[in-house]
C-alpha cells in the first residue's frame, strides 16, 4: 500500500478526468471527490494493475460510497497512434511522470500477456490466477477488445476465447464465475464453462473475482439482434421462443441440482413484496408519470404476500437474475440456444445477486424483452410480443413447471421489473419510457385474464 500511494497520487489528476466518462463507471459523469489505492500490481514491465477505491460527489442507488475500480494501465514512452483514443495522460509527477498512461486493455500486445498469466496458475503480489484442470488454453490467440459492453470490459482471443473483466468489483466471488462452473459440474452444456479465472486476495477480506475467461461462440448471434431480424422482415418468432424457453428450464432446472434451494414461506413472501412495494414508491416519487398507477400496481404485491398468508409457499434457488434476449446467444450451425452473463444486475449488492429467487424473475425479464422488442421493431400494437411470449413459456413448461399456472408470482415478478425499467428509461432513455410505460398501463388491469399479458 505504501508504494501505491505515491504512484496513485500522481495518477490521480487523470483518473479524475477520465474515469467518469467511461461507459463502465457507475457514477454515471458524476464529478469524483477523492481516489484511495488498494493495490497496485506490475503484471509485466508497462502493464499497471491498479484496485482504486472511488468516491464520488454525488452518491446515487447505483454508486455506493467508495465503490471499487479494477484498472489495466499500459505504460509507454510514446504511444503509437492506434492506441491514442486509449490515452488517459501524462503524469506531472511521481514515479511515472512524464511517461503516457494508456487503457491496458485496447492494446493487443498487453492484452496478449493478460491472457498468458492466465495460462499459467501462480501468484502475482495480491493476485491469483487459476485455470480448470482441463482447460487447454492455446498460447498466441490474436485479441481484440471489444466495444459493447456497458459495465464491464471484455477481450476476444483469436475466437476460442473471451475474457470478461469486471470494473466494480468487491469481496465475494461474482456469480458469473460460481454459476457457470456449478452448472458445469452438472454437466449443463447450456452455459460456457469458464476455463480460468484470476482475484484479488486482500487482507481481511474474501478474494474478489476480478476476470473470467470463457469459450468464445463463434458465429453466434444474440438473441435481441435475432428478434429485430425477424420483426424487420415480418418473420415468425414462436419457434425460436419456443426453444429459448426450453433452454432456461433446463438451466433452471440444473442451478437447482448444483446449488442448495430454499422455500419461501409466510415473511419470506411478505418480505419479497414489501421490497417490491418500496422500489414502487420511490420510482412514482422520481416518475411522476408511474403515480396514478400505484394503487392498481400494489394490488400485485398484495396478492404475493397473500399468498403467504393463505399457507402457501413457493420454491427458490439461484438464478439468472438479469436475464433478457441479449443475455442468450444462438449458434448459426445447430440453432442452438445457449446463456451467458451470469452477473446479474451490477448495480445490486452481491449478497442480493446470490440470494435465491423464484425462477419468476428470470422469466418475467424475459417476457418484458420481448416486449421491448416488438417495441424497437415497430410490432407494438400487434401480436408479435403476446405470441412470443407464450410460446416461451410453452418451451420453458417441457421441463419446468408452466409460469403461467402461478400467475400472481409471474405478474409481481413482472410488474417489479417494469417499475424498474421506468425508473431507467426516465433517467437514462426519456425517449424510451412509453415502452415500460405501455407495460404499466396493460399490468395495471385486467391482469386476471392470463398470465401472459399482451402488449
Amino acid at each position: 500500500m505504501s508504494e501505491a500511494a505515491p504512484l496513485l497520487a500522481s495518477l490521480a489528476p487523470l483518473l479524475t478526468e477520465w474515469l467518469p466518462r467511461q461507459r463502465w463507471f457507475a457514477g454515471k459523469g458524476r464529478p469524483i471527490d477523492g481516489l484511495a489505492p488498494v493495490a497496485a500490481t506490475e503484471l509485466t514491465p508497462g502493464l499497471l494493475h491498479l484496485l482504486v477505491q472511488v468516491r464520488a460527489r454525488t452518491h446515487q442507488p447505483t454508486h455506493t460510497p467508495n465503490d471499487c475500480y479494477q484498472l489495466l494501465l499500459g505504460i509507454q514512452d510514446v504511444l503509437p497512434p492506434h492506441l491514442s483514443p486509449a490515452l488517459i495522460g501524462r503524469p506531472t509527477d511521481g514515479p511515472l511522470r512524464g511517461r503516457t498512461v494508456y487503457e491496458g486493455l485496447a492494446d493487443p500486445r498487453l492484452a496478449a500477456l493478460l491472457l498468458e498469466r492466465l495460462r499459467v496458475p501462480g501468484r502475482l503480489g495480491p493476485l491469483r490466477f487459476s485455470r480448470e484442470p482441463d482447460a487447454e488454453i492455446q498460447p498466441d490467440l490474436t485479441p481484440r477488445l471489444l466495444g459493447a459492453e456497458q459495465s464491464n470490459s471484455s477481450a476476444v482471443y483469436g475466437e476460442t476465447y473471451i475474457l470478461k473483466l469486471f470494473r466494480r468489483v468487491g469481496p465475494g466471488t461474482n456469480p458469473d464465475l460460481e454459476l457457470p462452473r456449478a452448472l458445469a459440474k452438472t454437466g449443463c452444456t447450456r452455459v460456457p464453462a469458464p476455463a480460468a479465472w484470476f482475484e484479488a486476495e486482500l487482507p481481511g477480506t474474501l478474494p474478489m473475482t476480478l476476470g473470467v475467461l470463457q469459450p468464445f461462440l463463434a458465429g453466434s448471434a444474440d438473441g435481441w439482434q435475432l428478434a429485430l431480424g425477424a420483426l424487420s422482415v415480418q418473420a415468425d418468432f414462436t419457434a425460436s421462443a419456443r426453444a429459448l424457453g426450453h433452454a432456461v428450464a433446463e438451466v433452471h432446472r440444473a442451478l437447482a441440482e448444483a446449488l442448495p434451494t430454499t422455500v419461501l414461506d409466510r415473511p419470506q413472501l411478505e418480505r419479497l413484496a414489501a421490497a417490491m412495494t418500496r422500489r414502487l414508491e420511490v420510482t412514482a416519487e422520481a416518475v411522476p408519470a408511474l403515480r396514478p398507477y400505484r394503487s392498481a400496481l400494489r394490488d400485485a404485491y398484495d396478492e404475493l404476500a397473500a399468498l403467504g398468508r393463505d399457507g402457501q409457499t413457493r420454491r427458490a434457488q439461484r438464478v439468472h437474475g438479469d436475464l433478457h434476449l441479449g443475455q442468450a446467444l444462438r449458434t448459426a450451425s445447430d440453432g442452438r440456444w445457449s446463456l451467458i452473463d451470469f452477473e446479474g444486475e451490477p448495480a445490486r449488492p452481491l449478497s442480493e445477486r446470490c440470494r435465491p429467487q423464484p425462477v419468476a424473475q428470470d422469466i418475467a425479464g424475459m417476457l418484458r424483452s420481448f416486449d421491448y422488442a416488438a417495441a424497437v421493431g415497430r410490432a407494438a400494437g400487434t401480436d408479435w410480443a403476446e405470441r412470443s411470449r407464450a410460446a416461451f413459456c410453452e418451451g420453458y413448461a417441457t421441463v419446468h413447471e408452466d409460469p403461467r399456472e402461478d400467475p400472481g408470482l409471474l405478474r409481481a415478478h413482472e410488474t417489479d421489473k417494469a417499475v424498474y425499467e421506468v425508473l431507467y428509461e426516465a433517467r437514462h432513455r426519456p425517449d424510451w419510457l412509453s415502452v415500460p410505460m405501455s407495460a404499466i398501463h396493460r399490468l395495471a388491469g385486467g391482469h386476471r385474464a392470463t398470465g401472459v399479458h399482451a402488449p
